[in-house]
């Protein structure tokens, strides 16, 4: 499978915190969603992916193409919504335009004007006087208004009430379809991610936990509820991380099935994505 963008050995450091070694492929024909709290290095990755900052080692390859070396061409074929991003607040979406259109070869004026209509945003109003869910509909716009073939977007949802989240989602799904597209997107809101990831990727504290597909992630994992008689029966090497609760215990689990044969008598429900985050971050970890 071709990877869109791939990423080795990648290290950030800053004074208080420190990107370690990330190793990370996004195939095409993915959406790749990344989770993990406030400050866990997310947005620190994607701007190096997008060379916004430099990493201190590590290589960057997006269309098979050093992002440094060939960053215009690169950048040139990427829409991207980041989350600290934002247009002049005194400029008109009309008068954007004229700045975007001189930016990207690949300009589509009819296709950002479906959806200014599609988004119910008008051209002729400052963007100071936009709400946030409408400035970032208008991030949205352009980033998907020059036809490119990645998009990289940093909490694209966030302001939004659920019925505009879902046209977006929608939207995201509708640019993958060709399978020519790929997608890596971060957000806080775990169940946007439950409607449209195919891939999961966890970071905490600036380590990469794991990268899988949704479907393992939510087939497989699991939470085991138990005593503390009984958890003191359960092999440590059963679970990667749980959580003491007033009454009982709750332990993430990798291998449902396997571990419902060695523990009949136990439950296991299913875990969410967000169920899954808190666990490792909130729980007691077995690395």
């Amino acid at each position: 499978m071709e990877n869109m963008i791939e990423i080795q050995q990648l290290i950030k450091a800053y004074p208080n915190f420190t990107l370690k070694d990330i190793n990370l492929e996004v195939p095409k024909g993915m959406i790749m969603g990344l989770i993990g709290e406030n400050g866990a290095g997310k947005t620190t990755l994607i701007k190096a992916i997008l060379n916004i900052i430099k990493p201190d080692s590590g290589v960057i390859t997006i269309f098979n193409k050093d992002n440094i070396t060939y960053e215009k061409q690169v950048k040139e074929e990427i829409g991207v919504v980041l989350d600290d991003a934002f247009f002049a607040d005194t400029l008109r979406v009309k008068d954007i335009v004229k700045i975007l259109k001189h930016l990207y070869q690949h300009w589509d004026q009819e296709t950002f004007k479906s959806y200014l209509q599609q988004f119910n945003l008008p051209d002729d109003q400052v963007v100071k006087t936009f709400s946030k869910g409408m400035k970032k509909k208008l991030e949205i716009a352009v980033a998907l208004s020059h036809h490119p073939k990645l998009l990289i977007l940093d909490e694209p949802t966030s302001g939004l009430d659920p019925i505009a989240r879902n046209e977006i989602l929608d939207i995201l799904r509708d640019f993958i379809q060709d399978e020519e597209h790929a997608i890596l997107l971060s957000s806080h809101i775990t169940s946007d991610l439950e409607h449209i990831a195919d891939y999961i990727t966890f970071i905490n504290d600036g380590r990469l936990l794991f990268t899988t597909t949704q479907d393992d992630l939510l087939n497989n994992y699991g939470l085991l509820k138990c005593s503390e008689k009984e958890f003191n029966q359960i092999d440590k090497t059963d679970y990667v991380s749980f959580k003491r609760n007033l009454y009982n215990y709750e332990l993430l689990i990798t291998d449902k099935t396997a571990l419902s044969a060695k523990y009949p008598h136990l439950i296991i429900d299913r875990a969410s994505i967000e169920e899954i985050m808190l666990l490792y971050i909130k729980g007691e970890i077995n690395y």
